[in-house]
């Protein structure tokens, strides 16, 4: 196994830590909704969502540890906060520490949406940057599995302490994958333009690429640099094309209903009539359809193009939740529901979930990357939180028949459709110094 290659998989564990944790509350949300007794509007913001407003401020201040202590440093942080948050929270006496603990490992998934995908695609090469970069993907949507599976396997462990143990178990990963973050090196990208380091570069290039490779990357990496005028801000004219793209992927990454279904996908079920046993099983159904479908994505990305994957993934979307809407109204059997979520989440896994990290990553400029990786990520970051805070009001709400939901998300996925095929321009194949040039030329 090239080095390299081991490199890149440590880098994307952090995103089997995002996965799980994101996502194992989901098993934990009825019952410390039961065991506190708060309002709907209180445990949608301090239980459900405050992970993610930590993950919004993570996403849009991820960018200064990024560029000031560099990828590496910035990972190996990232594994100190899950580790802290998970037996904060397991062992919390009370809604507003849990809430703490919580903040905290949120901020460690946002932070890992800047430095994770950006430490990938530094160290990848043009021709697998894509399947490299999805492996981020396909380890968050496995630690959504593992955490659906965990939460699944946990239920009547320990009676009222269940969630506890879903909540605290995650602190095992966390621990490995900080102590294999120390071995891994930081990114040539990184040593040329923010550290001044060539020759500390050049020894990393040669482990990905042979010898005279390495020399001529090395040269494009600094022809670049030096031709972009040494720009660092974000926002100006030049990459207002590179910032709407940015913004249109992440907006409607969350518009689709990616993060509420997850969240709430065993209330959901509940509300479909399945029993509470089953809803936890589909759950976990739920997570393998997401993983199965991920894989599909990675073995598709540098062949079809985030763009075309886009498109199918979007078609998915449209008729699936149609679907889910359509049964919820006619209250069809249960087992509707759950065919077209999991038809959902395919869509979701093959097309959204496998293109957003992997083109947000490549799309801007060396210098400003993790500045601009940061606004992607905070974009879909605080849409997340803000569908899953309003979650709890807008379930209470639609109760009875949930099916406006569904339709709201179906009618979102319509104009990502149209943003795919008319906007969105195709990446497969090039260079990230090449990539920001054809953006701007279009």
């Amino acid at each position: 196994m090239p080095k390299s290659f081991r490199w890149i998989l440590v880098a994307a564990l952090s995103g089997f830590l995002f996965g799980f944790d994101t996502v194992v509350i989901s098993g934990a949300n009825l019952p410390i909704k039961e065991l506190w007794s708060t309002s709907p509007f209180f445990h949608g913001f301090f239980i459900m969502s405050m992970a993610l407003w930590g993950t919004v401020l993570g996403a849009l201040f991820g960018s200064y540890p990024t560029n000031k202590f560099g990828r590496k440093k910035t990972l190996t942080w990232i594994g100190f906060f899950f580790f802290i948050s998970a037996l904060g929270s397991a062992l919390a006496m009370d809604p507003y520490t849990f809430s703490f603990f919580r903040f905290v490992g949120g901020i460690a998934v946002g932070v890992s949406s800047i430095a994770a995908p950006i430490y990938i695609s530094e160290i990848s090469t043009s021709e697998n940057r894509g399947r490299l970069g999805v492996l981020y993907q396909f380890s968050l949507v496995f630690g959504i599995l593992i955490a659906f599976f965990s939460n699944y396997l946990l239920t009547g462990f320990q009676g009222s302490y269940d969630w506890r143990w879903m909540l605290g178990v995650e602190a095992i990963p966390a621990l490995l994958y900080l102590l294999l973050t120390l071995n891994i090196p930081y990114t040539p990208r990184w040593q040329i333009i923010f550290q001044k380091d060539d020759s500390a570069a050049l020894k990393t290039l040669k482990e990905i690429y042979n010898d005279e490779q390495a020399d001529s990357v090395l040269k494009q990496i600094k022809t670049a640099d030096s031709a972009s005028d040494k720009q660092e801000k974000l926002i100006n004219y030049t990459n207002r094309k590179t910032l709407l793209l940015a913004f249109l992927i992440s907006f409607f990454n969350q518009l689709s209903g990616i993060n509420f279904i997850l969240y709430y996908a065993p209330e959901i079920l509940e509300m479909a009539g399945f029993a509470t046993s089953a809803s936890l099983f589909n759950s976990v159904l739920i997570g393998l359809t997401n993983i199965v479908f991920t894989f599909l994505g990675l073995m598709l990305i540098d062949k079809l193009g985030r763009r075309q994957l886009l498109i199918l993934g979007s078609l998915g979307y449209i008729v699936s939740l149609t679907g889910v809407s359509m049964a919820f109204y006619f209250q069809t059997d249960p087992q509707w529901i759950a065919l077209f979520i999991f038809a959902f989440i395919a869509s979701h896994a093959v097309g959204q979930g496998t293109v957003i990290w992997v083109f947000i990553s490549e799309i801007f400029p060396n210098r400003i990357r993790a500045k601009g990786q940061s606004f992607g990520a905070g974009v879909h970051w605080v849409f997340a939180a803000l569908i899953t805070l309003i979650g709890p009001s807008v379930i209470e709400i639609f109760k009875v028949n949930p099916w406006p939901i569904f339709s709201f998300f179906a009618l979102m996925m319509v104009l990502q459709l149209i943003f795919s095929i008319f906007t969105m321009p195709e990446t497969k194949g090039k260079s990230l110094e090449e990539i920001n040039s054809i953006i701007n030329k279009d």
